[in-house]
């Protein structure tokens, strides 16, 4: 039985803008994720590790190449289509939290679901609020919340609707050091535990060092480990197969 893969880009290329002002953000890369793999995106500012997570995500459409979602070309989809495919089979973990100001803890957490027309059970609930250590936190709103709380909070709405995969964007930038190794530690464990496919962005070795892999981009291609000075650090190669 082969690998369950569960989200794969084959020769992605993205380009912004046109003639001389063009800029290839993603030139040619090909990686697949599978399920429970716990992979981090790595590389300077500008190497195309944000706008490459944003194609396999849906939230930029891709300039030749393909995208697969659990085997389903996004390219293929209409705007609508994507927005559901995205909504049901995608969560997203911001760096800002992205909570809503005026609703619970709760209500965060189960607004993805409800929004596609979901009820969220007391028992699917407690499996993903249990894990992140929420129980006695549902009924604050986000000002009542520190960092650390805030960011578990999201991380269960991203989880409520039992994604395919969930895409973390810088997920510890806005946490001290202290509450950012919680937050890996909880992703990890979402991985180890629950059998979550996460997918995160990061500029941080540290971080990285809780994933399963690494790729490695430059210039909006993959690089090998070791050609970007990784003294002392496991060899590994620079894209998932």
């Amino acid at each position: 039985m082969g690998e369950d893969v569960v989200a794969e880009a084959i020769d992605l290329v993205k380009v912004y803008g046109e003639g001389d002002r063009a800029v290839r953000a993603v030139d040619g890369i090909s990686a697949r994720f599978t399920r429970g793999s716990f992979t981090a995106i790595m590389g300077p500012s500008g190497s195309g590790k944000s706008t490459l997570m944003h194609c396999l995500a849906g939230l930029d459409r891709v300039t030749s190449g393909r995208v697969l979602l659990g085997g389903v070309d996004l390219a293929g989809m209409d705007d609508r289509t994507l927005t559901r495919t995205r909504r049901d089979r995608i969560g997203f973990v911001f760096q800002a939290f992205n909570l809503l100001p005026t609703l619970t803890a709760r209500q965060n957490i189960t607004l993805p679901a409800e929004l596609a027309g979901r009820r969220v059970g007391r028992e699917q609930l407690d499996s993903v609020v249990a894990p992140l250590g929420l129980g006695d936190r549902l009924e604050h709103r986000p000002s009542e919340l520190s960092g650390g709380q805030q960011q578990r909070v999201a991380i269960a709405r991203a989880l409520i609707t039992q994604p395919d995969v969930v895409f973390a964007d810088e997920p510890t930038g806005a946490l001290d050091s202290h509450t950012g190794e919680q937050i890996l530690a909880l992703l990890r464990q979402c991985v180890d535990e629950l059998g979550q496919t996460v997918i995160m962005v990061t500029h941080d070795a540290h971080a990285a060092s809780y994933a399963h892999r690494e790729v490695h981009l430059s210039d909006g291609r993959t690089v090998p480990v070791t050609d970007i000075g990784t003294s002392g650090r496991p060899e590994r190669s620079g894209a998932p197969t």
